[in-house]
């Protein structure tokens, strides 16, 4: 389990959001690695990047995130969906997957990022 702070990926298509969460991670003293909004971009990332673990929209513009849940996997890096739709807007492979319903606060925040190291 990699120690805290965490180099943290950030994928979310709204860009209001993105900012949210990029304050509230920041305030938790971690440091965001890398900001993807679409999918091509957020594959590149998971596929390349160097971060300790992601955070997934499930839902960017219309195309879902698995591609990029699968991408982490085959690497090694834990990751957590945040949506909207809940635990229901998860394919049924990733059901293990910690799941952080929007809207969340820094705490809940906190709460699944270490949710999702222990399941790494």
């Amino acid at each position: 389990m990699t120690e805290w702070p965490l180099r943290i990926l950030v994928v979310e298509d709204e860009m209001l959001v993105a900012m949210n969460i990029e304050d509230m991670l920041l305030d938790l003293g971690h440091e965001v690695a890398g900001l993807a909004s679409r999918l091509g971009p957020a594959l590149s990332l998971a596929r390349e990047g160097s971060f300790d673990l992601a955070m997934l929209d499930v839902n960017l513009a219309g195309e879902a995130s698995f591609p990029v849940a699968n991408a982490l996997r085959e690497r090694g890096i834990p990751f957590l969906f945040a949506t909207g739709y809940g635990v229901q807007g998860i394919a049924e492979e990733y059901q293990w997957a910690p799941v952080l319903q929007k809207p969340f606060r820094s705490r809940d925040l906190e709460h699944a990022l270490r949710a999702a190291q222990i399941q790494a």
